[in-house]
């Protein structure tokens, strides 16, 4: 009894100390292994390898990110040092002149190159942290921020932020950029600047208008992006207010502005005929949602915002609307005028019509291409009273417009003599070149009949 006793006793502390052995093992092995993930740089301390990273190119850092988790981790450490900070946070954002200067575009694929080297670094952490780590990176940087930068006209950065977000974000799945759109929309408390602007009277807070229209063009909007890409970003821009408000939000964002300080110019399409470059951005922006990458727009949708943003912030010329159809392209252009001739507005598209064929002849567009519209509009009347009406209306808007301009002519200052007779030119040219399109047409069926 007392020697089994013993026995027992005695054999205790021996599988104790095989545990500790085990364990006095086992921490120098994680070690060994982390050390091994570091190659040759396990030999350097963390000071020096931080002084080999100033002397890499950021691609190179970046590459060097993707050896192993033991790296990366080391090199989210140095990101966070002052000397990090100085050596990748470049902040020479104003230029004396923008864009086309080398300068600038270098500063640009700069902060492109990384984006891609914090969107490998954070690659295991959730989306959350990783937005997180990343503004923790940036905060510093006042020209990232809406109301950050105080000449926000000559600077790069919201555009250096917007190619940078560009990078980060390649290829996350839908709910991320969810997330993103979110984090930023809090960030930068545009929910009630956007509110501000867009129940305000135009034009009453100026500036306001201006940083909301840099910070969605710059960082949301990032020049470059894929065409899916910036349907999703205006999709989410616009779509939480009501069709009045979207439309004003896109004449901020997109509408003409002064060559002088860059402002939006609230007038522009009221006060006489404006030109195409005023009116590209709105044009490329409707071309956007109608197409097939903005995927929660549907055609009622463009066109009701098109109909919309024709009285921002007042009715519009008719010229001005029917350029702006003009450029926003065929499908959109022949959709607008069928939902009128649908809802039996024959007076309104005939004026319309009109419009086209002097825009057409204004801006040297193909004077055949308004007859086939024509022609197209006239297979949406279901009924040959309903077409024959609409034609009548149209040849007496030719008339209505030509007798307007005469007058107008006839009745005008010096100075505003010159203007209204080029556009009776205009008007008469338009009118028999509209004709003529017709006449050929018209000679031509019939001669393929015969």
């Amino acid at each position: 009894m007392t020697s089994s006793a013993g026995s027992s006793r005695t054999s205790v502390p021996r599988q104790k100390q095989r545990r500790s052995s085990r364990r006095s093992c086992h921490t120098p092995g994680r070690d060994s292994q982390a050390l091994s993930a570091l190659g040759d740089f396990q030999t350097l301390p963390l000071e020096i390898f931080q002084m080999v990273l100033n002397y890499l190119s950021v691609k190179d850092i970046s590459m060097l990110s993707m050896v192993s988790k033991t790296i990366s981790s080391r090199l989210i450490n140095y990101i966070s040092t002052s000397s990090g900070t100085r050596r990748l946070l470049l902040q020479d954002f104003h230029l004396p002149e923008l864009p086309g200067r080398r300068e600038g575009a270098s500063i640009l694929e700069h902060y492109k190159s990384l984006g891609l080297l914090l969107k490998r670094c954070t690659l295991l952490l959730p989306t959350r942290d990783r937005l997180k780590y990343v503004h923790k990176v940036l905060s510093g940087v006042s020209c990232f921020k809406l109301n950050g930068c105080a000449s926000p006209l000559h600077c790069l950065g919201l555009q250096c932020y917007g190619v940078f977000l560009q990078m980060l974000t390649a290829g996350w799945d839908e709910l991320e950029c969810h997330r993103v759109f979110n984090f930023l929309w809090e960030l930068s408390n545009l929910a009630r600047k956007v509110q501000t602007v867009v129940s305000s009277k135009p034009g009453s807070a100026r500036r306001l208008e201006l940083r909301i229209r840099l910070y969605c063009r710059g960082v949301l909007l990032s020049p470059g992006s894929h065409r899916s890409d910036s349907a999703f970003w205006l999709t989410r821009i616009l779509k939480p207010w009501p069709m009045v408000n979207q439309a004003r939000l896109l004449y901020i964002i997109f509408g003409p502005v002064s060559s002088r300080d860059g402002h939006v110019v609230w007038q522009k399409m009221i006060e006489g005929p404006t030109d195409e470059t005023s009116l590209k951005g709105l044009a490329d922006a409707i071309k956007l949602l109608y197409g097939t990458e903005a995927r929660e727009w549907t055609a009622d949708d463009v066109i009701s915002l098109v109909d919309e943003l024709s009285v921002v912030p007042q009715e519009w010329l008719m010229e001005n609307n029917a350029r702006l159809l003009l450029l926003s392209g065929n499908s959109i252009c022949f959709t607008f005028m069928a939902s009128k001739a649908v809802n039996g507005r024959a007076v309104e598209l005939a004026r319309l019509m009109v419009f086209m064929a002097l825009v057409c002849e204004k801006d040297l567009y193909c004077m055949d291409w308004a007859v086939k519209m024509m022609q197209k509009v006239c297979k949406v009347f279901s009924a040959r009273w309903e077409r024959n009406n609409f034609l009548q209306c149209l040849e007496n808007s030719f008339a209505h417009m030509l007798m307007d301009m005469l007058q107008a002519v006839l009745a005008g200052e010096p100075d505003e003599e010159d203007s209204s007779f080029l556009n009776l030119f205009h008007l008469v040219n338009a009118q028999a070149n509209f004709h003529k399109e017709i006449l050929y047409m018209a000679v031509g069926n019939s001669s393929s009949t015969t």
